[in-house]
């Protein structure tokens, strides 16, 4: 082959290497298999080597790593890279809305909202469409260039992509904006593997997108899973980019990834729409974002409204609520659950964390204290996500003046005094065995009464505590024998509210036997595991008279809930309390096993939805299903609301279990049809 017939290959096999890389990067659609595209890249570098004078810049060939640098160069943006003030909340964007009216009375204003990607920023100059240079967005004005690491992202074109539509883009400087991204995927493998290997685990996508494109061995940045998502385009005419829309379809056709979700929107109705849209889909996304990037569409008009400090006057980040904040911990006492267990948990300075403000979280037990190191006083860092209760994730040491204080577990219980103890020697839970403990009787009472259990209504915390107060009940069976006179000599009661709390206790003198079992608030005994002793042994004496074996064969019901159970219907105490629920006239119906629609089925939700979690349970179960509380290999279905954990996700996703929405889920129940 000589040199002529060699260049008119060399640009054939480069044409369809670019169109493979192209597909496969970018639309995430693969034209050939990777060995094909292997063996067209083998083929493309033996002509290079045949003929060297051949090799250009922008050749898929060049795209591998070369030798470290000594050190980054800086380079200074020909268009500073600007920083976006937040907004927050609906009034927030219709402050900024108002304002940019006022400066611009005469425009006709539409918005192009984008979601914002929690990664590094960096600029790509192309020059006559051949990537030049990579740079960081360092202070906005002056960034690094790491162009021999952005080289070797696939989805970074090393030349910008030909068409009708582009051709006026090949010529002169193209400079495109975006942002280098690790997936989540890719990263809790990377973590996956370094946990193998005992390594320390990276903290977060985003640090590791930005530590791999900052490292001076470029064979690093290439052996790690890195994207470039494209969100600007700057031309020396500003008149060839009319609009923040155009731009983004003229990115997309030069060869870049993009989010094709970005949408212009009319006014502030459409924008907390669209951003109320994606704070319920965000989790899905590949990628982590905390909000979106709301700007003036009109380019013109962008330009006109100019820039106040940092940040331009024509665009904002509009911010979901964090899931993260810092606090300062202001006491640390312990809370004394219904089944004993003494959790630590800590007074906070409120703060708003996923939207709702945060006064006290869980520190788990005192091992957890101990280990986090949490102490009085302390800046901590607070999380809330999805259906998961505040806790503290760690303290800010660093911040630490001298004056805090270390927490100590106590000897006995703050309620009652009695001596905690350890139900077990591997336990980490210290628990008050006292099972007249003030604190453990008024939980048992509301659990007891709360709508997962027998949903007596009107019998929330204070009117429990008014009625331990003065004594007319000590347990959950005591309330069967109240009388409207007991009540009204209370100050919370009169004739309507005590006769409608009489009314609404008798009438659950008949509950299901699942609502009952659960509402006896045996320790390791779920909502969904009382739904399975009850459909198995089919009444109450079968149950409390089962033996360890007997239990076991339950599904889910292992060594240690088994001999809860049997612990806790053996002891004298609560024989007791179950005479006097028969001597009240409470007898819980037996089961009567008609299978349903959702035989075989079963379901987690994860997430806040807009119908009730509980009545959602009890529809699932009624209709013959499971409720689950965590995604496992016998889940049908994760029901995915707003905020929901992502763990439940990726562990949906691994176990191939059906990921839906709430409108699937409510069309499930009301058709049974699954």
């Amino acid at each position: 082959m000589n040199k002529t017939q060699a260049q008119a290959r060399i640009v054939k096999l480069r044409d369809l290497i670019n169109e493979y890389r192209y597909e496969y990067h970018v639309n995430n659609n693969s034209i050939m298999s990777e060995s094909a595209a292997d063996g067209l890249k083998h083929e493309l570098a033996e002509l290079e080597q045949q003929f060297p004078g051949l090799i250009t810049p922008d050749s898929p060939t060049q795209r591998v790593a070369g030798a470290p640098l000594p050190q980054f160069t800086s380079v200074a943006h020909a268009v500073r890279m600007l920083s976006l003030n937040d907004v927050f909340d609906q009034d927030e964007v219709q402050a900024w809305v108002t304002r940019i009216k006022k400066l611009a009375p005469d425009a006709h204003l539409e918005y192009f909202a984008d979601i914002k990607m929690d990664g590094l920023a960096c600029s790509l100059v192309y020059e006559d469409g051949s990537l030049v240079r990579g740079v960081t967005r360092g202070n906005g004005t002056v960034g690094e260039d790491v162009t021999i690491n952005v080289r070797t992202i696939e989805s970074v074109p090393l030349r910008l992509r030909q068409s009708p539509q582009t051709a006026q883009f090949l010529h002169g400087r193209t400079e495109i904006r975006g942002e280098i991204v690790m997936y989540k995927k890719d990263f809790e493998a990377l973590n996956k593997e370094r946990k193998k290997q005992d390594l320390p685990l990276f903290a977060n996508p985003r640090n590791l997108a930005a530590g791999t494109i900052r490292q001076l061995d470029p064979k690093l940045a290439a052996s790690r899973p890195l994207h470039f998502r494209a969100w600007d385009m700057l031309r020396d005419d500003p008149a060839e980019l009319p609009t923040n829309e155009f731009a983004y379809q003229t990115i997309d056709a030069l060869g870049f990834l993009i989010n094709r979700d970005a949408h212009v929107l009319p006014d502030v109705g459409a924008i907390m729409k669209f951003a109320k849209l994606w704070d319920k889909k965000r989790q899905k996304l590949p990628f982590n974002t905390d909000g979106l990037v709301i700007k003036v569409n009109d380019r013109r008009v962008y330009g006109f409204l100019g820039i106040v400090g940092k940040a331009p006057r024509g665009a904002v980040a509009y911010k979901y609520p964090a899931e993260q904040a810092t606090t300062k911990v202001k006491d640390i006492f312990i809370s004394i659950g219904r089944t004993g267990a003494a959790t630590p948990v800590a007074v906070l300075e409120p703060v708003v964390v996923a939207g709702s403000t945060v006064q006290m979280a869980t520190l788990h037990n005192e091992g957890e204290v101990q280990r986090k190191d949490v102490r009085v006083g302390d800046t901590v860092i607070v999380q809330k996500a999805g259906d998961i209760i505040p806790e503290v994730v760690e303290s800010l040491k660093t911040l630490r003046t001298g004056h805090e204080l270390q927490f100590v577990m106590p000897k006995k219980c703050p309620e009652c005094g009695t001596q905690l103890i350890k139900l077990r020697e591997d336990e980490a839970v210290w628990r008050c065995p006292n099972n007249a403990c003030p604190a453990r009787v008024h939980n048992l009472i509301q659990h007891y009464a709360s709508k997962a259990a027998l949903d007596i209504d009107g019998l929330g915390e204070k009117n429990v505590l008014a009625l331990l107060d003065a004594k007319l009940v000590r347990d959950s069976a005591d309330l069967y024998m109240l009388t409207k006179d007991q009540l009204l000599q209370l100050d919370r009661f009169a004739e309507i509210s005590a006769n409608k709390l009489i009314t609404a206790i008798q009438a659950k003198k008949n509950p299901s036997l699942s609502h009952f079992i659960y509402g006896l608030g045996i320790r390791q005994v779920g909502a969904q595991t009382a739904v399975d002793l009850a459909n198995h042994f089919g009444s109450l004496d079968a149950l409390r008279t089962a033996t360890i074996e007997q239990l076991q064969e339950v599904e889910g019901v292992g060594d240690v809930v088994a001999e809860s159970i049997v612990a806790w219907f053996g002891s004298a105490e609560h024989q007791q309390l179950l005479a006097k629920f028969a001597n009240a006239g409470v007898a819980p119906q037996k089961v009567m096993h008609t299978g349903g629609p959702l035989d075989g089925k079963s379901f987690v939700i994860s997430g806040t939805l807009g119908i009730d979690r509980e009545a959602a349970a009890e529809k699932i179960r009624a209709l013959g299903g499971t409720f689950q509380t965590s995604v496992g290999k016998t889940t049908t279905y994760l029901v995915v609301g707003e905020n929901p954990g992502q763990s439940k996700i990726d562990k949906a996703e691994k176990l191939g279990t059906a990921i839906i929405d709430e409108e699937k889920l409510v069309n499930l129940l009301e058709d049974h049809n699954v």
